[in-house]
């Protein structure tokens, strides 16, 4: 009885679980741009803008979510349907409500009301069908479900409106027009209108109906003092810059070329190309629409960047050397272009850039050490360098973030046995050691379940 209930609840559990692992997509110029587009709406939001990340995930779905954290994440498919900055600026009010909110995925508290009602119908009727009475048993299964789906589908509803109108409050304190808010809902509404999803079945989602939620904010985002404000046209460039080098990195190749042909001359143009071109095997175009954007600015940082991206790639680490260095300290060792300078650096294979690399990558990994590559290659450095304790240690590092507790333990163990006790970098192995401890316990359980 007792191991019939375990298993049914467990069902219930697993249901909410994420379908499956997404995949982060890092790049400096876009992190720079979410910062400065989301900078206002954080600090309308009553939050610390140090603390607030916008991440950018690849994923097709026209989607935003947190997951419990000050993270806001943003599918790659939102960023390419978008017509303009400011939409996503919406969106991005809209989930920092979340944040402020404090609210939790599906998995955590927004489920422990149904959670609750669904094994208390599992307790009734397991026991009506221990009892004989199987039919009944299932009906009670199937009504408590259903009542605690629909609890939970009018919170969630209820949460999502409350968060509606807390984005709307951010845009137009931070006298940011809401019209791009709505315009996205807009997007939603026809895609409910083309997948023929009545415009009456609220009651069954997680979410309000679009038509609901443009109904319930037009008035008050169109009172507010941004309202047809036009988005700062520095913004809208980059904008349109990081969408297009996106198209170029993540979609079908042959698509991003008709929908920027060589015709077309302008810098997000020149940009998608070159990304496509890189993707598909064309180093000499690549290398031809790279070269055309460093001759519109010969300065700019993410141009050299991804020139030298492009030459590293392409098996010419030397060549790449030259823009990679002036794009790292154009933009004062941002780390993620420091990180692909490191890499060139070791890539040459020459032990005079050594002592160059170890600087560069320590840099990197100081001012963000949420880069498992930063650490893969700092530990490549100590490695050529016959440094066995902080190679451990940079592969503890690594592991931890790529979620393999047992590799970080046992990297972490190894770290802690040849570095002086004390040190700084001594008590960073003991902190991994002691989380990745815990995960393996965690895995452990898991697996007996």
């Amino acid at each position: 009885m007792k191991r019939i209930l375990m298993a049914l609840a467990a069902l219930v559990l697993v249901t909410v679980q994420p379908a499956r692992a997404q995949q982060i997509l890092r790049d400096a110029e876009t992190e720079a741009l979410f910062e400065d587009m989301s900078r206002p709406l954080i600090e309308a939001a009553g939050l610390d803008p140090r603390n607030v990340r916008i991440v950018l995930i690849n994923d097709p779905e026209i989607n935003a979510f947190v997951a419990g954290s000050q993270a806001v994440y943003v599918h790659s498919g939102l960023i390419h349907a978008a017509d303009n900055a400011n939409e996503v600026q919406g969106v991005i009010a809209h989930e920092l409500g979340h944040v402020a909110g404090g609210h939790v995925p599906l998995s955590g508290q927004m489920m422990q009301g149904a959670t609750g009602m669904t094994l208390l119908s599992l307790v009734l009727g397991v026991a009506a069908i221990a009892a004989g009475a199987g039919e009944a048993g299932a009906g009670i299964l199937m009504a408590g479900q259903q009542a605690a789906m629909g609890s939970f589908l009018a919170f969630s509803r209820m949460q999502e409106s409350q968060t509606d109108a807390a984005g709307a409050r951010y845009l137009n304190a931070a006298g940011i027009s809401g019209e791009g808010l709505l315009e996205f809902y807009k997007k939603l509404q026809n895609r409910e209108y083309r997948l023929a999803i009545p415009q009456n079945m609220g009651y069954a989602r997680t979410h309000p109906m679009s038509n609901e939620r443009i109904a319930n904010l037009t008035q008050t985002l169109s009172s507010g003092p941004g309202w047809k404000k036009p988005t700062p046209p520095a913004i809208e460039a980059r904008f349109r810059r990081v969408q297009a080098k996106l198209r170029g990195y993540v979609y079908d190749s042959k698509a991003t070329l008709r929908q920027y042909p060589e015709s077309d001359a302008s810098v997000p143009a020149h940009y998608a190309r070159a990304y496509a071109y890189h993707r598909s095997g064309y180093p000499d175009q690549a290398a031809a629409s790279t070269a055309a954007l460093v001759r519109t600015a010969p300065k700019d940082p993410y141009f050299l960047e991804l020139q030298g991206q492009i030459l590293l790639e392409s098996g010419k680490p030397r060549e790449a050397l030259a823009p990679l260095r002036e794009a790292t300290e154009a933009t004062r060792y941002q780390p993620l272009i420091a990180t692909t300078f490191g890499h060139a650096l070791l890539a040459t294979e020459d032990p005079k850039h050594l002592e160059e690399a170890e600087k560069v990558l320590r840099q990197a990994v100081a001012r963000d050490d949420r880069n498992p590559f930063a650490w893969q290659q700092l530990g490549a450095v100590y490695d050529r360098r016959g440094d066995q304790p902080r190679l451990a240690l940079a592969t503890a590092e690594m592991a931890s973030l790529t979620n393999d507790p047992m590799r970080a333990l046992v990297s972490a163990r190894a770290a802690m046995a040849g570095l002086p006790p004390n040190t700084p970098e001594y008590i960073r192995a003991q902190d991994i050691q002691m989380t990745a401890e815990v995960a393996v316990e965690e895995q452990k359980r898991n697996r007996r379940r």
